[in-house]
């Protein structure tokens, strides 16, 4: 395990680091998970292993701290994840990036273009959602009123999510998971489909094949993204197919390089 300061009051980020080439491969995980959990598998399959990887946890989740002062907006995530990678010495960077954290690593990727290389998004949030009370993942977190979802609503989303998210999103700061979910579905500015619209480095978007066509597929691939369905699994892609998963993204880096 390693660790960085990231912010001005010493709180810290950490991150399992596996030793390899450069460049590094940096793993990113959505609300409420953490990436040693949710990437190990991955990140040594005899298609990927051999980088260096650092299976890195947002600051609030995992095994990072969880500061009750930060504001977690998708910015600040991201920038304090630029912050680790600082210390971490990684610049240009493979950034492997599932749902929320897809879209810190669209915003981290616009804002410190020196530290991403490459993207591979994993059923990434694009746009903003609306909240829905009593759904799951973050619409449903973020209808709670901040208070509310530290004096119980809390409860009722671990009940909602059931036993394996729950697993994950236990260790995070309930102030960092609401937070992170109300930025979440209020989106960037510009959105983070923007964002990646206009990224010049190379993009793979990975999304579950039941769930029919990524809404603005066209648009995505005429800017350069490439959209790429796997089959079996739902939205913890690298969990549900592991295999598949291993040879889309290697795929997808492979014919990055090339590129």
């Amino acid at each position: 395990m390693r660790s960085a300061v990231v912010t001005s009051e010493n709180d810290r980020i950490r991150w399992v680091e596996l030793p390899g080439q450069e460049p590094s491969r940096v793993y990113v995980h959505g609300l409420g998970a953490t990436s040693p959990a949710y990437f190990a598998e991955i990140a040594v399959h005899p298609l990927l292993a051999g980088r260096r990887s650092l299976l890195i946890d947002m600051l609030g989740h995992g095994i990072s701290d969880r500061p009750t002062g930060f504001d977690y907006t998708l910015e600040s995530h991201a920038d304090a994840l630029a912050n680790a990678l600082t210390v971490a010495g990684v610049t240009g960077a493979e950034l492997i990036a599932h749902s929320m954290g897809g879209s810190v690593a669209i915003v981290l990727a616009a804002r410190h273009p020196h530290l991403v290389s490459r993207l591979v998004l994993v059923d990434a949030n694009l746009d903003p959602l609306p909240r829905e009370p009593g759904s799951g993942g973050s619409s449903g977190i973020a209808a709670y009123s901040e208070q509310a979802f530290l004096e119980g609503g809390w409860e009722e989303v671990r009940d909602r999510v059931g036993p394996q998210w729950w697993a994950t999103m236990r260790l995070a700061g309930r102030e960092a998971l609401h937070r992170s979910a109300v930025s979440l579905v209020r989106g960037s500015v510009p959105t983070m489909r923007e964002l990646l619209l206009d990224l010049k480095i190379p993009r793979t978007f990975l999304l579950p094949e039941a769930d029919g066509p990524l809404p603005g597929a066209d648009a995505l691939a005429e800017a350069g993204v490439a959209v790429v369905a796997i089959p079996d699994c739902g939205h913890n892609i690298m969990l549900d197919n592991p295999e598949a998963f291993a040879h889309a993204t290697a795929t997808a880096l492979a014919e990055q390089s090339q590129g």
